[in-house]
């Protein structure tokens, strides 16, 4: 290891120290109750919810992930992406924060997602809420994944290591992290990790920018190459064994590809999952004030619109500052450009703060992944089905059994080396998305929704979503979509056929709902 590796390191294992005492300072109170721990005793102030909603929700695919995108084909991919989900985010704490966080209370107090559906439709035999614990479990063991992916691409790029090695030690990094503090602590350090986050895209494209000549230098680099610098239409790479060719330092493109609406469709279609996103619902649910809720909205926006931008500019820039670069030239290398570009413009100090960006947004993400995949087993299946009457403490230890076996899963999933980022979190993504997105907004906006209209939703969503992609998707054209979107479509469709059909619900669970439209 030489010595700018030695002071990125220092600079690293700085932050992680930061971020672990974090940890420990709230491990005392997280403790105390699976409410503090799961839900933080809905204590957050509008800040640190608009901040940590962001930054678990962005993960590290939004410094390697979508910054690779843009870096191998152009801005049409990347851009029209960013674009559905800077809408989605505004329109979620829009339309869904304020009264979820009061439908939550009104519905049993619910600290859990799952458990807000099951007590939304007062059911007894709790369906919805296995149903929606299983599908958790399952999406956010894949979402976990993605980020032990981006741990093992970040430090053995940065110190020439074994990749399957450095992916298990950030692995154990974060479950260490998450054991300690809990929701609060998540909360806390996402709050922290949001400015590293926003600031190390502003930095890298700011100093990016001026290496390359200006911005007209880099959107003149950008137009050269065939279908980079549009919205309709993506460069093409030409590749041997899914490397790029490179000839005479120049690398080689193909025709472009036209871009047309349903390609776009597939992109804006990410802004749907966020109203099914458990990492965000659950902040606003965890919100100590309602009222507080549009300043955060504020706030959350203006986040996301920055980062999304920093970030597919980021991918733009890289090509004209290392449009050669050998660790590059594979579709999976690609997302390693953010760690090229902080490399070569930072002193090898300041370059290991921008990399705690990146190790930022991994951490704040899949904390948030293990520890509520860990509550929709622990509360809504062991506490809520198997044994009603298990202690705060039981919960807890189950809790911790359920975080190390969803960890060793992900660790597993992650051992590919070659695993695309943004491939493994569009998946999620609209796994979420899909199955209780649909669900969310007709809990929340129409009286009318039953208890199996809810079932046939989420199992139409999260049954779709595999389907689309494995199967129906591969047919091409028109069925080439992004699966989020139609699988959305059938939920939302079944949710209204299966409530027309059913018996409309009791008198409680209507009263509930206007207790909640009494307020707005």
């Amino acid at each position: 290891m030489d010595a700018n590796q030695i002071q990125t390191l220092i600079s690293m294992v700085l932050y992680m120290c930061c971020v672990t005492g974090i940890g420990i300072f709230f491990a005392k109170r997280a403790n105390k109750s699976s409410n503090d721990y799961f839900l933080g005793g809905r204590s957050l102030g509008p800040w640190v919810t608009a901040m940590s909603a962001e930054a678990s929700d962005m993960s590290g695919w939004l410094l390697m992930g979508l910054p690779g995108v843009a870096y191998w084909c152009g801005i049409a991919d990347a851009a029209w992406t960013a674009i559905g989900l800077a809408v989605g985010t505004y329109v979620n704490w829009l339309l869904v924060a304020r009264r979820l966080r009061r439908y939550s209370a009104v519905a049993g107090d619910a600290i859990t997602l799952p458990e807000f559906f099951s007590a939304r439709f007062r059911e007894k035999k709790k369906i919805i809420m296995t149903i929606a614990a299983l599908f958790i479990l399952i999406f956010f063991t894949v979402y976990a994944a993605s980020c032990f992916v981006t741990c093992g691409k970040l430090f053995s790029g940065l110190f020439d290591a074994n990749y399957q090695l450095m992916m298990i030690l950030g692995a154990l990094f974060v479950i260490l992290y998450t054991f300690l503090g809990g929701f609060l602590a998540e909360s806390a350090s996402d709050f922290m990790q949001a400015i590293v986050m926003i600031s190390a895209l502003s930095v890298v494209l700011i100093l990016g920018t001026v290496n390359a000549g200006g911005i007209g230098a880099v959107i003149e680099n950008a137009k050269s190459i065939d279908g980079f610098w549009t919205f309709f239409a993506t460069a093409t790479p030409e590749t041997v064994d899914g490397v790029q060719q490179v000839v005479n330092g120049v690398p080689q493109f193909g025709t472009k590809t036209p871009y047309g609406v349903m390609s776009i469709v597939s992109c804006m279609a990410w802004g749907l999952g966020y109203f099914g996103m458990p990492q965000v619902l659950l902040r606003f649910m965890a919100i100590r004030n309602e009222k507080e809720l549009p300043f955060s909205r504020r706030i959350a926006t203006v986040w996301v619109v920055i980062s999304l931008f920093a970030a597919v500019m980021v991918g733009v820039i890289g090509r004209a500052l290392h449009p050669d670069a050998a660790e590059l030239m594979t579709k999976s290398g690609a997302e390693n450009v953010f760690v090229v570009l902080s490399q070569g413009l930072l002193p090898a100090l300041l370059a290991g703060i921008v990399m705690a960006g990146i190790l930022a947004a991994t951490i704040s993400s899949s904390d948030s992944y293990l520890l509520i995949a860990a509550s929709a087993v622990s509360k809504n299946i062991y506490q809520g089905l198997l044994n009603k009457k298990a202690s705060d403490k039981q919960v807890m230890w189950v809790t911790r059994g359920v975080l190390i076996a969803i960890s060793l899963i992900g660790i597993l999933i992650a051992l590919d080396e070659d695993s695309v980022i943004f491939q493994v979190v569009s998946f999620a993504w609209a796994g979420f998305g899909a199955t209780f997105g649909p669900l969310m907004l007709f809990s929340l906006f129409w009286k009318r929704t039953t208890q199996l209209g809810a079932v046939a939703g989420m199992l139409t969503g999260g049954i779709m979503v595999f389907v689309w992609k494995l199967l129906i998707s591969r047919l091409g054209g028109i069925f080439a979509v992004y699966e989020l979107f139609p699988a959305f479509v059938l939920a939302s469709v079944a949710i209204v056929v299966v409530s027309l059909l059913t018996p409309k619900p009791s008198a409680e669970i209507e009263a509930d709902f206007e207790q909640v439209c009494a307020k707005s």
